[in-house]
Protein backbone atom coordinates (compact mmCIF):
# COMPACT_ATOMS: atom_id res chain seq x y z
CA UNK A 1 0.00 0.00 0.00
CA UNK A 2 1.57 3.52 -0.78
CA UNK A 3 1.61 5.86 1.60
CA UNK A 4 -0.70 8.65 1.98
CA UNK A 5 -0.12 11.85 -0.41
CA UNK A 6 -0.13 15.39 1.69
CA UNK A 7 -2.14 18.19 0.64
CA UNK A 8 0.18 19.74 -1.82
CA UNK A 9 1.40 16.81 -3.10
CA UNK A 10 -2.62 16.13 -3.96
CA UNK A 11 -2.75 19.50 -5.54
CA UNK A 12 0.92 18.80 -7.60
CA UNK A 13 -0.87 16.02 -9.01
CA UNK A 14 -3.96 17.36 -10.11
CA UNK A 15 -1.48 20.12 -11.84
CA UNK A 16 0.65 16.95 -13.11
CA UNK A 17 -2.59 15.49 -14.52
CA UNK A 18 -4.24 19.10 -15.88
CA UNK A 19 -1.25 20.54 -17.09
CA UNK A 20 -3.53 23.79 -18.99
CA UNK A 21 -4.67 25.02 -15.73
CA UNK A 22 -4.39 28.91 -15.66
CA UNK A 23 -3.07 30.64 -12.63
CA UNK A 24 -6.91 31.89 -11.96
CA UNK A 25 -7.99 27.87 -11.95
CA UNK A 26 -4.87 27.36 -9.54
CA UNK A 27 -5.87 29.59 -7.10
CA UNK A 28 -9.34 28.37 -7.06
CA UNK A 29 -8.03 24.68 -6.56
CA UNK A 30 -6.21 25.75 -4.14
CA UNK A 31 -8.71 27.88 -2.06
CA UNK A 32 -11.41 24.64 -1.88
CA UNK A 33 -9.13 22.96 0.71
CA UNK A 34 -9.44 25.96 3.75
CA UNK A 35 -13.12 26.42 2.57
CA UNK A 36 -14.38 22.81 2.83
CA UNK A 37 -12.38 22.48 6.25
CA UNK A 38 -14.14 25.38 7.29
CA UNK A 39 -17.93 24.40 6.07
CA UNK A 40 -17.05 20.81 7.67
CA UNK A 41 -16.67 21.73 10.89
CA UNK A 42 -20.16 23.09 10.44
CA UNK A 43 -21.92 20.32 8.04
CA UNK A 44 -20.58 17.36 7.54
CA UNK A 45 -20.10 17.58 4.19
CA UNK A 46 -17.13 14.99 3.73
CA UNK A 47 -16.21 11.83 6.57
CA UNK A 48 -14.46 14.02 8.76
CA UNK A 49 -11.81 10.59 8.39
CA UNK A 50 -11.43 12.01 4.75
CA UNK A 51 -11.00 15.96 4.59
CA UNK A 52 -6.83 15.37 4.67
CA UNK A 53 -7.58 13.30 1.52
CA UNK A 54 -10.20 16.12 -0.29
CA UNK A 55 -8.03 16.99 -2.98
CA UNK A 56 -7.39 13.53 -4.02
CA UNK A 57 -10.53 11.46 -2.71
CA UNK A 58 -13.02 14.26 -4.03
CA UNK A 59 -12.00 17.12 -6.14
CA UNK A 60 -9.29 14.50 -8.08
CA UNK A 61 -12.17 11.80 -8.44
CA UNK A 62 -15.01 14.70 -9.11
CA UNK A 63 -12.27 15.58 -12.30
CA UNK A 64 -12.41 11.62 -13.58
CA UNK A 65 -15.49 12.48 -15.28
CA UNK A 66 -12.66 13.94 -18.30
CA UNK A 67 -11.38 10.31 -18.83
CA UNK A 68 -15.04 10.06 -20.51
CA UNK A 69 -15.65 13.51 -22.24
CA UNK A 70 -14.31 16.86 -22.40
CA UNK A 71 -17.20 18.94 -22.69
CA UNK A 72 -16.76 21.91 -24.97
CA UNK A 73 -18.25 25.25 -24.21
CA UNK A 74 -21.82 26.58 -24.18
CA UNK A 75 -22.62 22.57 -22.66
CA UNK A 76 -25.35 22.61 -19.57
CA UNK A 77 -24.39 19.90 -17.31
CA UNK A 78 -26.62 18.87 -13.94
CA UNK A 79 -24.79 17.66 -11.21
CA UNK A 80 -27.31 15.13 -9.76
CA UNK A 81 -27.35 14.95 -5.73
CA UNK A 82 -24.59 17.20 -5.78
CA UNK A 83 -23.90 17.24 -1.94
CA UNK A 84 -21.36 19.74 -0.86
CA UNK A 85 -20.80 20.17 -4.72
CA UNK A 86 -19.19 17.53 -6.03
CA UNK A 87 -18.27 16.72 -8.88
CA UNK A 88 -19.92 19.71 -10.00
CA UNK A 89 -17.50 22.34 -8.55
CA UNK A 90 -14.06 20.71 -9.71
CA UNK A 91 -15.72 20.79 -13.52
CA UNK A 92 -16.92 23.92 -12.96
CA UNK A 93 -13.28 25.20 -12.21
CA UNK A 94 -11.75 22.76 -15.49
CA UNK A 95 -14.60 23.68 -17.77
CA UNK A 96 -15.26 27.99 -17.18
CA UNK A 97 -17.41 28.15 -20.84
CA UNK A 98 -19.19 25.30 -19.64
CA UNK A 99 -22.59 26.25 -17.33
CA UNK A 100 -22.87 23.85 -14.08
CA UNK A 101 -26.73 23.09 -12.68
CA UNK A 102 -26.09 22.16 -8.87
CA UNK A 103 -28.86 20.35 -7.75
CA UNK A 104 -29.39 18.57 -3.58
CA UNK A 105 -32.63 17.73 -1.64
CA UNK A 106 -30.80 18.75 1.38
CA UNK A 107 -30.81 22.75 1.84
CA UNK A 108 -27.63 22.71 3.99
CA UNK A 109 -25.38 21.26 1.73
CA UNK A 110 -26.62 23.14 -0.86
CA UNK A 111 -26.36 26.44 1.12
CA UNK A 112 -22.83 25.32 1.86
CA UNK A 113 -21.37 24.17 -1.99
CA UNK A 114 -23.32 27.71 -2.89
CA UNK A 115 -21.04 29.53 -0.36
CA UNK A 116 -18.07 27.43 -1.94
CA UNK A 117 -18.75 28.13 -5.42
CA UNK A 118 -19.26 32.27 -4.29
CA UNK A 119 -16.11 32.08 -2.50
CA UNK A 120 -14.05 31.20 -4.97
CA UNK A 121 -15.99 33.61 -7.60
CA UNK A 122 -16.97 31.04 -10.02
CA UNK A 123 -19.22 32.53 -12.44
CA UNK A 124 -20.96 29.19 -14.19
CA UNK A 125 -22.50 27.64 -11.88
CA UNK A 126 -26.16 27.69 -10.09
CA UNK A 127 -27.92 25.88 -6.98
CA UNK A 128 -31.26 24.23 -6.97
CA UNK A 129 -32.64 23.23 -3.20
CA UNK A 130 -34.85 20.77 -4.86
CA UNK A 131 -35.65 16.61 -5.75
CA UNK A 132 -34.17 15.82 -9.11
CA UNK A 133 -38.10 14.78 -10.17
CA UNK A 134 -38.95 18.35 -9.62
CA UNK A 135 -36.36 20.12 -11.34
CA UNK A 136 -37.15 22.29 -14.52
CA UNK A 137 -34.29 22.65 -15.83
CA UNK A 138 -32.19 21.97 -19.70
CA UNK A 139 -29.15 19.85 -19.87
CA UNK A 140 -26.79 18.15 -22.41
CA UNK A 141 -25.10 15.93 -19.74
CA UNK A 142 -26.28 15.18 -16.18
CA UNK A 143 -22.92 13.95 -14.10
CA UNK A 144 -23.46 12.37 -10.62
CA UNK A 145 -20.89 11.25 -8.58
CA UNK A 146 -22.52 7.26 -6.70
CA UNK A 147 -25.66 9.57 -5.54
CA UNK A 148 -28.50 6.74 -7.47
CA UNK A 149 -28.03 3.76 -9.08
CA UNK A 150 -28.01 3.88 -13.12
CA UNK A 151 -31.46 3.32 -13.62
CA UNK A 152 -33.16 5.44 -10.65
CA UNK A 153 -30.50 8.50 -12.16
CA UNK A 154 -32.05 7.28 -15.61
CA UNK A 155 -35.95 7.72 -14.03
CA UNK A 156 -35.47 11.23 -11.88
CA UNK A 157 -33.39 12.77 -14.90
CA UNK A 158 -34.67 11.62 -18.48
CA UNK A 159 -36.92 15.05 -18.25
CA UNK A 160 -34.20 17.38 -18.28
CA UNK A 161 -32.42 16.60 -21.54
CA UNK A 162 -32.26 18.42 -24.85
CA UNK A 163 -32.18 17.88 -28.13
CA UNK A 164 -29.75 19.66 -29.37
CA UNK A 165 -26.06 17.75 -29.52
CA UNK A 166 -22.67 20.16 -28.61
CA UNK A 167 -20.14 17.03 -27.84
CA UNK A 168 -18.42 13.99 -29.22
CA UNK A 169 -20.59 11.93 -27.37
CA UNK A 170 -24.39 12.04 -27.47
CA UNK A 171 -26.26 13.67 -24.25
CA UNK A 172 -26.60 11.60 -21.33
CA UNK A 173 -25.69 10.13 -17.70
CA UNK A 174 -21.86 10.29 -16.98
CA UNK A 175 -21.49 8.77 -13.23
CA UNK A 176 -18.50 8.04 -11.12
CA UNK A 177 -18.90 4.41 -9.70
CA UNK A 178 -16.93 2.05 -7.90
CA UNK A 179 -17.04 -1.53 -7.02
CA UNK A 180 -18.97 -4.61 -8.80
CA UNK A 181 -21.17 -2.72 -11.47
CA UNK A 182 -22.37 -5.71 -13.44
CA UNK A 183 -26.12 -6.01 -12.37
CA UNK A 184 -26.54 -2.07 -11.90
CA UNK A 185 -25.25 -1.81 -15.49
CA UNK A 186 -27.23 -4.89 -17.14
CA UNK A 187 -30.01 -2.64 -18.20
CA UNK A 188 -27.76 -0.51 -20.44
CA UNK A 189 -25.85 -3.30 -21.57
CA UNK A 190 -25.89 -2.57 -25.50
CA UNK A 191 -25.48 1.73 -24.93
CA UNK A 192 -23.09 2.10 -22.13
CA UNK A 193 -19.68 2.69 -21.99
CA UNK A 194 -17.30 2.29 -19.36
CA UNK A 195 -13.62 3.40 -18.43
CA UNK A 196 -11.51 2.77 -15.38
CA UNK A 197 -9.94 5.53 -13.48
CA UNK A 198 -6.91 3.99 -12.88
CA UNK A 199 -4.00 4.26 -14.06
CA UNK A 200 -5.00 7.39 -16.10
CA UNK A 201 -5.36 9.00 -12.49
CA UNK A 202 -2.32 7.85 -10.56
CA UNK A 203 -3.17 6.67 -7.36
CA UNK A 204 -4.17 3.21 -5.67
CA UNK A 205 -7.24 4.90 -4.37
CA UNK A 206 -9.03 4.74 -8.08
CA UNK A 207 -7.57 1.17 -9.25
CA UNK A 208 -11.88 0.08 -8.31
CA UNK A 209 -13.27 3.18 -9.37
CA UNK A 210 -14.57 4.22 -12.90
CA UNK A 211 -16.76 6.24 -14.95
CA UNK A 212 -19.88 5.18 -16.92
CA UNK A 213 -21.69 6.95 -20.20
CA UNK A 214 -24.76 5.93 -21.12
CA UNK A 215 -26.83 7.68 -23.83
CA UNK A 216 -30.59 9.70 -23.10
CA UNK A 217 -32.14 9.17 -26.55
CA UNK A 218 -34.34 12.19 -27.24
Amino acid sequence: MQEALTERQQIALIYELFPDLTSAQKEQMEALGPLYREWNAKINLISRKDIDNLYLHHVLHSLGITEMLRFTPGTVVLDAGTGGGFPGIPLAILFPEVCFILVDSTQKKIKAAQAVAEAVKLENVCFRGERLEAVKAECHFVVSRAALPLTDLDAVTRHLFVKEQRNALPNGIIALKGGQLTAETAPYRNSLITAPLYPALRDEYFQEKQVVYIPINR
